[in-house]
Order: C-alpha cells, then structure tokens, then sequence
C-alpha cells in the first residue's frame, strides 16, 4: 500500500448520534477522491447502505469507490438513534483504540473522529476523560495537545479550552501560551506545509488592555513573551485587540490565530464557516481531525444532519497527511 493509497479512518463515534449517517454521507460525496474506511458496527450504519466489510485497510482504496469500506467492530447492542445505550459505550472507547492503532502502525494515513457523547461513556464505561482529546493524548503517551478550529477562512486555537471565564486569567500563564504557540507554529509546519508559519496573538483583555487602561497582562507578560519568541525565530504578531483580528483584511496577514479563550477562537469561527469547520489536535503523533459539531441526537436517524463538518475533516486530513 503506497502513502498516497492510505486510507484516512473513521471511527464510529456515538452510534446513536449523526456520526454513522453523517460518515455515509460524506462518503458518497468523496469515494471518487479520498481512500477512506469506517470502524465500527455495520448494524449502527444507515439502512441499507452501500458497504463492504473488509478485513485489512489496505484493500480500501480499491473498495471506496463502489462501497464504503468497513472494518467491522462487534458492538454489544444495535443503536437506537436519538438514545444512547450505556452498553455501546466500552465499544466506542475500543473503536477509538484501534482507530489509533491502525494510524500509528502505518495501516492508515490519519484519524476521523465522529462525535462521541460523554455522558454515555461515562455511564457505561466510567469513561475517566474529559473527552475525545485527552484520551487520543494518553493513547499517544503526550502531555500537551492543542486544539485547532480549521476551516477555509480561519485557523484559530483557544489557549485555554472547557473551562469558566473567571478561571481564564489564572490558567492563562507565560507557560501555557508559549507551549500552546510552539505546537501550533510545529503543526503548521509539519502538518500544513507551511514553511515559516505566522501567527497572531490575541490580547486577553478588550483592545488587548489598551496600555493597561483595561487590564494589564498585556503589558505584564504578554508583549514580553511574544518579543522573546520574536527572537528566537517565530514570526509572531500580537498582543492584537481581539475585535479588529478576524475581518478579513487581518487574516490575510497570518496563517493562524491563537486566541485566550474559548469564546474568543470558536465565536468567529462560527460566524465565519459555521457548517465546515474542522477540529484538529496538534500535537499528538498522528494526524487527528474531527467534525466541529455533536452527536445531534434531537435529529439522529432522520437523514437530515448536513455532512459538510464531516466532509471537511475527511478531506483536510488526507491534505494533512499529502503535506506531512
């Protein structure tokens, strides 16, 4: 199997959520033009469905144009759309597993990942994660990992995630900021093709403090850090008022945002490529991506969920993988 034949794996997610229909569907609409296979139950994957169980990825770029290739994994139930079942839940887990196994074994180029819900891990397999990302880090042994919403218009990575506004000044350290940097700026090398990556830095505060008038970590800490990575090589622009960032004159002047907070990086994101935004975690040893939405449980099994997200992360990870 030759590089260009690896195939990008999809695992299951949540089999009660949109993540089998939004698989299949971005399947019909790239058998032509990414090798893909999905990981999962068979029985969890639209009625009818075109598909064929394969046993080995590599025969998945001769099956993807007439069938979505599957390698199937035994779930303990079939999947009731809109109601998760605890007793799926140690297979969804597993599924994530191996995803990770056949990529860091070679079998595949990179990691899909349909969304998986939580609470329904942790009820049926005290799931001990916050989530998707910080199991696919213990999979891969790495202690920083970093999140990127990718789409067309914007990359942007919040510096701080899941966590309350008030908590964002005290988490936010030099520290953190300058690892979440260097992973990016690594990312966007190693995994985007982009040779000298450029990066712009938001300020915490409103008009990013506006000379300490309006906060000072700015002036503090910020402007400081971002001087001393100027030194050492990185083509770093900021701190920048996080409302004049994102227009598109402003993002034509960088290849990535790195924003403070979680509001700060996904609001204009939203706005900007609400439909086709990818999440993708760098840092980790392997290429990761996942659709920038839920398990949809209030539309599951009624063939309405849009696969753009879906089809997005399939494509920018065969593209992550061309340029790695």
């Amino acid at each position: 199997m030759t590089q260009a034949d690896a195939p990008v794996v999809i695992s299951c997610g949540e089999p009660a959520g949109v993540g089998p229909e939004v698989a299949a569907r971005a399947w019909a609409l790239l058998k032509d033009d990414v090798p893909m296979l999905w990981l999962g139950d068979p029985r969890h994957l639209p009625k009818d469905f075109p598909h064929r169980v394969i046993t080995d990825p590599a025969q998945a770029a001769e099956t993807c144009p007439d069938a979505l290739p599957v390698i199937a994994h035994a779930f303990a139930c079939p999947a009731q759309p809109g109601q998760p079942d605890p007793e799926n839940a140690q297979g969804v887990i597993d599924v994530i597993a191996r995803g990770v196994a056949l990529v860091r074994a070679g079998e595949a180029a990179a990691l899909c990942t349909a969304p998986i819900h939580k609470k329904a891990l942790k009820d049926g397999a005290d799931f001990a994660y916050p989530g998707h990302t910080e199991y696919l880090a213990a999979l891969a042994g790495v202690d920083d990992v970093v999140m990127m919403l990718a789409s067309d218009q914007l990359r942007v990575v919040p510096a701080t995630i899941h966590i309350a506004l008030e908590q964002v000044p005290g988490t936010l350290t030099p520290t953190l900021l300058r690892r979440v940097i260097e992973i990016t700026a690594e990312g966007l090398r190693r995994q985007f093709g982009i040779k000298t990556p450029r990066i712009a830095v938001a300020g915490l505060n409103p008009h990013a403090g506006e000379g300490g008038t309006m906060g000072t970590a700015e002036v503090d800490w910020i402007a400081g850090l971002i001087q001393q990575m100027q030194s050492e090589g990185h083509k770093l622009s900021g701190p920048l008022p996080a409302d004049t960032m994102f227009h598109a004159a402003a993002r034509a002047r960088y290849d990535a945002a790195v924003a403070m907070y979680h509001d700060q990086a996904l609001i204009p994101i939203k706005t900007l490529d609400f439909d086709k935004g990818v999440n993708v975690t760098l840092g980790l040893p392997f290429i990761r991506t996942s659709p920038d939405h839920g398990t949809a449980f209030d539309i599951a099994g009624r063939g309405i969920a849009n696969p753009s997200s879906m089809v997005e992360a399939i494509r920018l990870a065969a593209r992550m993988a061309a340029a790695g």
